[in-house]
This record gives C-alpha cells, sequence and structure tokens, in this order.
C-alpha cells in the first residue's frame, strides 16, 4: 500500500519536456512510481484530474531566515507552492552574529515576532530551525554584512591581511555549519565597504570550504549597472564559485533596456567558463529599505547611531539636500511599506510625496524625519523598473525566480504592514501571467526555471524532478486558473489555483487550506546537498 496517490493528472516533469498523463505514488518521504495506479491502494488519493503535477517550487531567493522560527507553517510559500527557499541573501544571514549584531537582531525579533533567540552562528540558528521544524525544506547563504562585522570591520575601509584571513576563516566556519556559499548585499553596509578583493577572497574560501557559490545583490541596479554586473562575474572568474545574480534588475528610467546588455555580459562569461545565473520576481517594483536613499557615507555605523545624527535638525537639512538632488520627481514612487512602531503606522500604504504633503514638509525632509524616527526600521516599495526589462530577464534561459520575500501569513505578527505582492504571488503571477496570459513562456519551461534548473544550481540532492526516487516535494496546480491575488493596496492575498502541495511525502496544503503539518527539512552543504 502507498501512503498517498495522485491520480489523473498531467505531469510536468521539471527536465523541461512535455507534459504527460501518469499517477504519482508516494511512500513516506519519496516518490515510489509515476504511472498508472488506478488498481492500487494508498492511505490517501487526491483526484488531479485536470490538473498539473510538478516538482515543488524552489524559492531561489527568500528572506524568510527567523522568521520560520515565528511562523513555521511558512503560508504564503506553501500556499503559492513553494517546498525549498533559499535565504541568507543580499549579504545579511541568521549567523555569524558579532555581540552587538546579536543584540540588535534580537531586539528586533523580539519586537516584531515575540521571539527570544540566542544563537550567535550560522550552524546554532540551523540547529534551532530544525528542532522547532517548518513546512518546508531551508537551505542559507553567510552573509557577507554578517562576516565583517563579525570582524568589527563596520566602516569603510580596505581590510588588512589580518581582518580578511579572520573573514575568511569565519565564512569556511558557516560552510561547516551548512551554509551553501555567500552573498552579499552591496547596497547595504557593512558589506557596502567590500571590495572586489575581499569579495573573492570571501568567494574563493566559501570554494574552498565546498560551498562554490556567490550570490551578489550587485553593487548598482541602475545607473552604474554594467559595471556592477562585471565586478560579479570577475569575482566568479578569480574565484572559482559559481555566481548568482540576485533579482536582476534596471532601475530608473534611464536605465530601462540595460539588461540586454547584461544578459550578453552574462552570455559570453558562461561561453568563457564561468558559471553564471540569475534570479528574478515578475514585477516592475522593488522594496527595501527606505535608508538605501541615504549617501553611503551618511549610512555609516548601527541603526541607532545613524538615526542619532538625523535627529539633529542641521545635519539632516544638510542630507535632504544632497537626498533631494537624486529622488526629485520621484518621491510619488516611493511608498512606505511597513514601519516599526505603532505611531508612524499611517505612513504604510503612502508615498513620500504624500506623507511629506500631509506633514507640510518637503519628501526628503519627510523620509529622514521618518526614518530617524523608527531608527531606520523602514521599507519603502520602489516603482523603478519597466514591463520590457521584466520579460527580457523572465525569458532568458538562465533565470530562476526568486520571491524576494519573507514568509508571511493574513493574519498574526507577519501580517503587518502592506509588504510587496510578491510575498504572496511570485509563482503564481509566472504560471497566471507569463504563461497563461502572454505566453511569454510554455508551461514545461516555465516549471524548469522554478524547479530543476535552481536544484542543479544548488546541488540539491534528489529534488527538483519529478522521478522515482527522488523526494516528494510536490506541488498540484490549475493552469486555466492560477494566478496571484496580491496586490500593492491589498497585499496579504493568498494566490488561486494551488489546491495541493506536498513536501517530503508529507501534504501541507490540501484543497487551499493549510494542514499545519512540518515535514520541512534543514539542507545543509556536506550533508543533505
Amino acid at each position: 500500500m502507498f501512503d498517498l496517490i495522485l491520480h489523473g493528472g498531467s505531469i510536468v516533469d521539471g527536465s523541461g519536456t512535455r507534459a504527460f498523463r501518469a499517477d504519482v505514488a508516494i511512500k513516506g518521504d519519496s516518490i515510489v512510481r509515476i504511472g498508472d495506479c488506478a488498481d492500487s491502494d494508498a492511505q490517501l488519493r487526491l483526484d488531479c484530474t485536470g490538473l498539473i503535477v510538478a516538482p515543488g517550487f524552489i524559492d531561489m531567493h527568500g528572506h524568510s531566515d527567523e522568521v520560520l522560527l515565528a511562523l513555521p507553517t511558512a503560508d504564503s510559500k506553501i500556499r503559492q507552492g513553494i517546498t525549498t527557499e533559499v535565504g541568507g541573501n543580499c549579504g545579511s544571514s541568521p549567523g555569524p552574529l558579532a555581540p552587538a549584531m546579536l543584540e540588535r537582531r534580537r531586539a528586533e525579533l523580539t519586537l516584531h515576532y515575540g521571539l527570544d533567540t540566542s544563537f550567535r552562528s550560522l550552524g546554532g540558528f540551523l540547529d534551532q530551525l530544525e528542532r522547532s521544524r517548518c513546512a518546508l525544506n531551508f537551505c542559507c547563504f553567510a552573509g557577507v554584512g554578517n562576516t565583517r562585522a563579525a570582524c568589527g570591520a563596520v566602516r569603510p575601509q580596505r581590510l588588512d591581511a589580518r581582518a580578511l584571513d579572520r573573514q575568511c576563516a569565519l565564512v569556511k566556519e558557516a560552510c561547516a555549519e551548512g551554509a551553501i556559499g555567500v552573498s552579499s548585499g552591496l547596497i547595504y553596509q557593512p558589506g557596502s565597504f567590500a571590495d572586489s578583493a575581499e569579495l573573492c577572497a570571501l568567494a574563493a574560501a566559501a570554494a574552498a570550504a565546498g560551498s562554490p557559490l556567490y550570490a551578489s545583490h550587485i553593487r548598482s541596479e541602475g545607473d552604474r549597472l554594467d559595471e556592477a554586473v562585471e565586478e560579479a562575474l570577475e569575482i566568479g572568474r578569480r574565484s572559482g564559485a559559481a555566481v548568482q545574480l540576485s533579482h536582476h534588475k534596471a532601475a530608473g528610467r534611464r536605465n530601462w533596456g540595460k539588461v540586454h546588455g547584461t544578459l550578453q555580459s552574462v552570455e559570453r562569461a558562461r561561453a568563457a567558463g564561468v558559471d553564471v545565473v540569475l534570479d528574478q520576481y515578475p514585477y516592475t517594483a522593488s522594496n527595501t529599505s527606505l535608508s538605501v536613499i541615504l549617501p553611503a557615507d551618511v549610512n555609516v555605523g548601527t541603526p541607532q547611531e545613524v538615526a542619532a545624527r538625523l535627529a539633529d535638525a542641521g545635519y539632516r537639512a544638510r542630507v535632504a539636500a544632497r537626498v533631494e538632488a537624486d529622488y526629485a520627481g520621484r518621491w510619488e514612487s516611493v511608498i512606505v511599506s511597513t514601519v516599526a512602531h505603532a505611531a508612524n503606522a499611517s505612513c504604510e500604504g503612502m508615498s513620500l510625496a504624500a506623507i511629506a504633503s500631509a506633514r507640510g514638509t518637503a519628501p526628503a525632509d519627510a523620509a529622514l524625519e521618518l526614518l530617524a524616527a523608527e531608527r531606520l526600521d523602514v521599507s519603502a516599495i520602489y516603482f523603478t523598473m519597466c514591463e520590457a526589462d521584466v520579460r527580457t530577464v523572465l525569458s532568458y534561459a538562465h533565470t530562476c525566480i526568486g520571491s524576494d520575500a519573507s514568509a508571511r501569513a493574513v493574519s498574526g505578527a507577519t501580517a503587518r504592514g502592506r509588504p510587496h505582492p510578491r510575498a504572496y504571488g511570485t509563482f503564481p503571477r509566472i504560471f497566471g501571467r507569463y504563461v497563461r496570459e502572454t505566453g511569454l513562456l510554455t508551461l514545461e519551461e516555465a516549471v524548469r526555471k522554478a524547479t530543476s534548473l535552481p536544484a542543479a544550481r544548488l546541488g540539491l540532492h534528489r529534488r527538483g524532478v519529478l522521478q522515482a526516487g527522488w523526494y516528494a516535494d510536490i506541488v498540484v496546480f490549475d493552469a486555466s486558473c492560477v494566478n496571484d491575488k496580491a496586490t500593492y493596496e491589498q497585499p496579504h492575498q493568498y494566490p488561486q489555483g494551488v489546491p495541493h502541495v506536498i513536501v517530503n511525502g508529507v501534504v501541507v496544503v490540501r484543497d487551499d487550506h493549510i494542514t499545519k503539518a512540518l515535514p520541512g527539512r534543514v539542507l545543509r552543504r556536506g550533508r543533505d546537498l
């Protein structure tokens, strides 16, 4: 007797080959048969007639990390069909944590989620996640921001040989604990202070430790996009690490169309032997901290230190003049999505232009006052991209899918603010808008981008393809109606058309309802990969 049979569906197995009709039989955590199971018995049989049965989606660029301790059911992820998430992106990971960073992170987790954590290493976090369990599989990068801070290198400075050796040792230690590689976020301090030589050394250290993957939120996604892409490719050439270009885009109207050139650069690098892959979310707006509007020499030090300086009216006025020079005419397209404290909750969902008008001040002043009041804990949505570029990047053969978001739920601690709709809708949007509605991708190619392509890049063992003997990470969806429902105005909405999701052979979504099962596994390099 099988544990579960998915009966009557169309199999899109993740390899890119055409769909075919077959049943899928599962026993324990694995697929044991793909074929006719009409006469076989099972403890549970799900009718998938008229539905697509595919490998579970792999979120190549997520930010759930510690949120999984507060929301182990990972509602917004599994409701999209995501069965594996990659965390520790953009240079920020759950460890290693320097004492000051540990104190700050613990305060944030207590404030937002009521969590009390004590781990300092990445391994400590992964151990705690294993003990507490979660609904999806999880693997993680070690962040350059973390390793640099742990070395005390929190100022704009080139590291001496001793400090660089210490940072490389921290990367190797994190990889020994299970990190899949190293990530950088080169617009966020202190990782932004790392030069190319430092990044190359860290990527090489990860490769030497058996985790040869360098993922980068590159130094510029706008005016210096070409140079930033070339830096990442050069790090791959020099370090021997594979390169992942995070959430690839061209931000700012004057930069639209540049992705054609960056994709050509990627192709040339691949032809020369550099292993390069991209990830992307299918929206024309980004979402990150409001603090990225600050000039690099202003955003130096802890959030509390930066906020304290901005609280000084004279200093704030000087900074505001510089910020206004960069953002003049663009404040309508910067929307506050989440703040830390109730006192400023009314700003959520408002543009900086509207906030400034309501407060009777200039937009730059309003932005800096908000950052000071919230100690920089403000996120914002930036409408800076164009649909043509989204389509260009998405249609590139080596583009994976990533939500660039943390797990959310429509109620509870994670339902605060107005997050980017990608948190709830990234993968269904791919299949609704770009497969069914516009035909940019075939169904089989879209599934490949969401499954076997990222699985191969990550070196996931027996995941990413529907195949007998492989793990039963499976999504069942209705290609005729699957779509995202989350909007910028009302983001806390689950998608439609994803009735069943299975992780390691256990049903986590059945008939559009979360079962609250927690069968996910921590996937560590060297042990599970």
